[in-house]
């Protein structure tokens, strides 16, 4: 006698059983009951195009203190969203319509609907409408629209829930945005706010000349920044490919064909921990400009910056998590050695020994680093664990030394160190600058060392690239080029204290939870 086969387990990321329409849910069951109901009576529960004249919220904002006489002038408006709140009082029925802009009131009344007013009380929470009325005022003042007729547009098979906040929802909130959206107005203010810092910077490059371009997505090597990157493969070709760790020596190809001003807003890929601060996919903005070098960037960067401010909030001051940070210019700035000197109580240059560093650092507080950590490393490791934390108001960490720095262009006067800077605001790195290196037989020395160093272990150090290198060979200008980073702008500019804040859908673990426990948050529905 064959042995019964166990029951197949879920895909990954597929609901438990009871959240599944048809479950265990009451509320789900009674929604798709009134599912049924409306095709029964001839309404197609997902239904066909509807044309509106009005957004909701910006009728709320557009005509909030017009008089009886303006708002009898605006005529009918016809609308459409979805209802977030429902109030029923026999006869007459008040409830909130949202759109992307906003929302507004609805009040309808059984002898202006007459057989369609019942229709309108078996509304849920979550469904979609378009209605047709004329605005007025209530007693209280609301803006609303007196509804004359509507039709059904979509049919909602899930509760909204009742509160959508706390610590125990955040990763609920992540997982399920379309959710987080509808709930938070704060949440889809921010995304706003980000999509109008990209329109900005786009804006400010455009009108100094900057051509935007885009550059592979996948790449044969994967270079531009010291990173691990993903890994795929190319069936046609039969060839790896990586994901970008960074579009840099992209874009300085293009600089060498003589696109002299360029820049690429775009995602780069980096196979690395998840954190507040990192997520493995994320946007950057790059830029170069030929015949300048890292103190015209500084300049521009201070420029760009009191721009958004501007723009964004009408100033150029913001409030970051407690903290008042002043944008306008001039910035502080700080160079690499002298400030972890200043940090250990030691004069620390890149000649400094090791050992006498070591027992600096640890004497300052500096956690014991890893066997085989070296110089290079106990420099990060005093800067991440000293100095960073006390850079809160815009500050450029300058004048980092050429091993930090592979790409890079070497310092008048001092050979060791390079033309580069850090911004750092709110104890974040935002951007990273630097004076390019055109040398194309110093990059081929220090693409050739960074080899050993991927030789040695680093998984992060950079690949060689004969190509690029070949490049520079042709002639590349002087140049300067920067990073920054879009979602830490975002997240200073919204006030964000976490990176998932300000991506739609960040990547988080497989969702693994027991049937009934996620079920618990969607029966927290409306009333």
């Amino acid at each position: 006698m064959s042995a019964t086969p166990p029951p197949s387990a879920p895909p990954p990321g597929a609901p438990p059983p009871d959240e599944r329409p048809g479950g265990a849910n009451p509320l789900v069951r009674r929604r798709l009951e009134k599912l049924e109901a409306l095709r029964r009576s001839g309404v197609d529960p997902f239904g066909q195009r509807f044309p509106v004249t009005h957004w909701g919220g910006e009728l709320a904002r557009r005509h909030q203190d017009a008089s009886e006489d303006a708002l009898k002038a605006v005529g009918p408006v016809t609308v459409a969203g979805r209802v977030v709140a429902l109030r029923h009082h026999g006869k007459t029925c008040f409830a909130h319509l949202r759109d992307q802009s906003g929302q507004i009131q609805l009040y309808a009344r059984a002898d202006a609907l007459g057989e369609r007013y019942a229709a309108f009380t078996e509304l849920d929470v979550g469904d979609f409408i378009g209605v047709t009325g004329e605005l007025f005022r209530t007693r209280t003042g609301e803006l609303t629209v007196a509804v004359r007729s509507f039709e059904f547009l979509t049919k909602s098979l899930r509760p909204l829930p009742e509160k959508w906040h706390g610590l125990k929802d955040v990763e609920t909130r992540y997982r399920r945005r379309y959710v987080d959206l509808v709930m938070n107005p704060q949440v889809r203010e921010t995304f706003v706010m980000k999509s109008r810092l990209i329109r900005e910077l786009r804006a400010f490059l455009d009108a100094r000349g900057f051509l935007e371009v885009e550059t592979p997505m996948m790449q044969p090597i994967p270079g531009g920044a010291a990173a691990k990157p993903f890994v795929t493969h190319h069936n046609a070709l039969d060839m790896p490919l990586y994901l970008r760790v960074a579009p840099e020596l992209y874009l300085k190809r293009l600089v060498v064909g003589g696109l002299d001003r360029v820049y690429e807003i775009n995602r780069n890929f980096r196979n690395e921990g998840i954190s507040t601060q990192h997520n493995p996919e994320f946007t950057m903005l790059e830029f170069y400009q030929a015949y300048a070098d890292y103190e015209d960037l500084m300049a521009l960067t201070e420029e760009m910056f009191a721009h958004l401010g501007t723009m964004l909030l009408g100033r150029t001051t913001l409030s970051y998590q407690g903290e008042t940070i002043d944008l306008a210019a001039p910035w502080r700035r700080v160079p690499f050695f002298d400030a972890i000197s200043k940090a250990i109580g030691l004069a620390v240059g890149s000649e400094t020994d090791e050992d006498s560093l070591r027992r600096a650092a640890l004497a300052a507080g500096v956690p014991a680093p890893k066997p085989g950590t070296g110089a290079i490393g106990l420099w990060k490791d005093v800067f991440d664990t000293l100095v960073e934390p006390g850079l809160i108001q815009p500050t450029f960490v300058t004048d980092f030394p050429i091993e930090l720095s592979p790409l890079s262009r070497r310092k008048a006067g001092d050979p060791r160190l390079v033309d580069r800077f850090e911004l750092y605001v709110c104890r974040r790195e935002i951007a990273n600058a630097y004076s390019e290196l055109n040398d194309p037989i110093d990059q081929r020395r220090r693409f050739e060392e960074q080899a050993r160093e991927r030789e040695r272990g680093d998984e992060e150090a950079h690949w060689m690239d004969e190509d690029f290198v070949r490049a520079l060979e042709y002639g590349m200008p002087p140049t300067a080029g920067e990073g920054i980073g879009i979602d830490r702008l975002a997240m200073l500019f919204t006030d964000s204290p976490s990176i998932r804040d300000v991506i739609l859908f960040p990547h988080l673990r497989l969702e693994r939870r027991a049937p009934g426990e996620a079920a618990a948050a969607d029966e927290e529905a409306d009333a």
